[in-house]
């Protein structure tokens, strides 16, 4: 038996048939293939692997779990070990649970670093580099010294791409609810598309962390 073999035998061990059911209709892509193993167990299974991350990243990426324990390891990394792995890494992302959980906590400490990669993918054509992208802007850069970065890259993103709308409205709607003027006066230049601009406010207003009054004034500039 492989090594990869052996490795899918532990993942089918804990994998559970009506969560596989209940997440594939989440996923919303019927060629992805689910084992159904849960998300804590499967970054158990990165830590476990960790040590070995290059033998992990040869497997075949035949099942969602295979890919999502990859990512998991790599994200566990230092900074320049987890850079040199993460072209490759974001190439294998799908779908929108794998992209939004690969949220590595060495951005975190390297922000004005890792500023290039956020742009390079911002600016890249795949729905899910552009939501690798935003997702990372969401988890680690929705600080007051970042705001005009987030918004121009709100702006350059492809708001057609319906991963990427989703993206851009869920970034906006939580730079509405941290900085309201800032991210107010941005949505008042007008420069997003229809469809994303209200979705912002959509998202901003379903918040308990925004005022009534302030989500009234947001009502009545949907466009």
């Amino acid at each position: 038996m492989t090594p990869y073999q052996e490795f899918l035998n532990e993942l089918k061990a804990v994998s559970e048939p009506e969560y596989r059911d209940f997440h594939k209709k989440l996923l919303k892509n019927d060629k992805i293939n689910i084992l159904g193993v849960r998300v804590p167990i499967l970054r158990k299974f990165a830590k476990k692997y960790v040590a070995e991350v290059d033998n992990l990243l040869s497997y075949p990426d035949e099942f969602y779990e295979v890919t999502f324990v990859k990512l998991s390891a790599v994200a566990l990394l230092e900074y320049d070990a987890f850079i040199a792995r993460l072209d490759g890494c974001v190439k294998l992302i799908d779908n929108w649970a794998t992209c939004d959980c690969f949220a590595p906590d060495c951005i975190k400490y390297n922000r004005d670093k890792f500023l290039p990669y956020v742009r390079k993918y911002a600016a890249a054509s795949g729905e899910f580099e552009q939501r690798f992208a935003l997702t990372t802007l969401l988890h680690y850069y929705v600080d007051e010294q970042y705001l005009e970065t987030i918004f121009a890259l709100a702006e350059r993103c492809d708001a057609s791409k319906y991963y990427v709308h989703m993206a851009v409205s869920w970034l906006l709607a939580e730079t509405l609810i941290k900085y309201y003027d800032r991210a107010l006066e941005f949505l008042l230049r007008n420069t997003l598309d229809i469809k994303t601009h209200n979705k912002a406010i959509q998202k901003a207003c379903e918040s308990f962390r925004l005022s009534t009054d302030r989500k009234n004034y947001l009502k009545g500039i949907k466009r």
